[in-house]
């Protein structure tokens, strides 16, 4: 036996599954608001509410990265998530005039297709993760997994596709946003145009 499985083993021996840290309960309290924060964002109809409470997520999210001692992608969870892609979906909100208080045409009636999606989406997920982590041991003792000099290591050796294609679709959603936000004013301006046009035109009748 490895000195890794050794002490994973030892550990398990002197800290039963019946008998939780005080992090461990707050890892559970903290998912749990989570998930139901999640809950909320998917199923209400009010889009501005919708992007409050997936703020709510996504910081619990990096609340859950703190308590796994990954200090820096939990900062990055804030920053990126929280502080950038939040933000600019209120942007995206207030450029579009979508509307601010119940909206029933964000709901599209399609919710048993829109479940039966996630849930294998979640599955799919699950699986992925515990099949490649399955014999995967964490060394406590070597070099933490969290620190800003490993997570850049992998970043931009392994993931450099993914973070730039990430970019590129923020920016896209800007545009489009700004681009729906014209169109809709200079439809409002055709309008208005078309409405003095016949009040004149009434005017010059009587």
């Amino acid at each position: 036996m490895t000195p890794v499985a050794a002490a994973a083993t030892a550990a398990t021996q002197t800290h039963g599954f019946l008998s939780p840290t005080g992090v461990e309960i707050a890892f559970l309290l903290v998912g749990l608001v989570t998930f139901g924060a999640a809950i909320v964002t998917v199923t209400t109809k009010q889009l501005v509410h919708a992007a409050l409470w997936l703020v709510v997520a996504l910081g619990g999210l990096a609340v859950e990265y703190l308590l796994l001692t990954a200090e820096f992608i939990a900062w990055v969870q804030v920053l990126i998530y929280v502080g950038s892609v939040v933000v600019l979906l209120l942007f995206g909100l207030m450029l579009t005039r979508a509307p601010i208080g119940r909206s029933p045409d964000a709901d599209s009636g399609n919710r048993w297709a829109a479940l039966t999606v996630a849930v294998a989406a979640a599955a799919a997920l699950v699986w992925v993760v515990v099949d490649a982590f399955r014999t995967t041991w964490v060394d406590l003792d070597g070099v933490p997994q969290g620190t800003t000099a490993v997570t850049g290591s992998i970043l931009f050796q392994h993931w450099v596709l993914p973070f730039e294609a990430l970019s590129v679709l923020l920016l896209a959603a800007l545009v489009g946003a700004i681009v729906l936000s014209r169109r809709t004013t200079g439809a409002q301006d055709t309008h208005t145009r078309a409405q003095g046009t016949n009040t004149k035109a009434r005017e010059g009748n009587r």
